[in-house]
């Protein structure tokens, strides 16, 4: 079995990078989603390595204060063995995420990430939204990249929702009741 990175190894790399609060907050929402979402998934035949998921969740933006974050934190995961780990956290900002048929762990953790806004699960549309919302002036090819994505996302939810037999939202709406 191949090793994977711990949330105390992690926490150690928040501090070696100075991570914000937020953003660890962030990362242990995505995660959480990618983990439970993945789980899901499991029970309907995909093989995904949880720990995995969990691990590249918690680090994915380990290095966000950093230019280039997903490089330099994958950077760091490499030097401490964790090349999976590594192969996500540098992907998850530029990865094109795949088909439902052939769902793989950093799909999982990319797909997470689009559906958390802060520390909280929000959906995918409202996530969009906050993107479009940032962008610093009015940037018509940024919006255009974000809701090419957006379309491409939430036909594989609707994919994902069709495997599973329920929607993604309600994995995460039932726990808040």
């Amino acid at each position: 079995m191949t090793k994977r990175i711990s949330e105390e190894e992690v926490k150690t790399l928040y501090e070696q990078f100075g991570t914000p609060a937020h953003v660890i907050g962030h990362c242990g929402a995505v995660s959480h989603v990618a983990v439970k979402l993945a789980e899901e998934l499991k029970k309907h035949g995909y093989s995904l390595d949880l720990d995995l998921i969990r691990g590249s969740g918690l680090a994915h933006d380990v290095a966000r204060t950093s230019d280039e974050h997903g490089a330099v934190g994958a950077e760091a995961l490499e030097a401490l063995g964790y090349r999976d780990e590594a192969d996500i956290v540098r992907d998850h900002m530029y990865y094109t995420i795949g088909t439902a048929d052939k769902l793989t762990e950093c799909d999982m953790v990319c797909l997470a990430d689009k559906l958390v806004c802060e520390d909280k699960y929000v959906g995918l549309m409202p996530r969009m939204e906050y993107l479009i919302a940032k962008i610093p002036g009015h940037d018509p090819a940024r919006e255009a990249r974000i809701r090419a994505r957006w379309d491409i996302l939430a036909q594989l939810i609707e994919d994902i929702e069709k495997i599973i037999g329920r929607s993604v939202d309600s994995l995460f709406t039932d726990e808040e009741n």
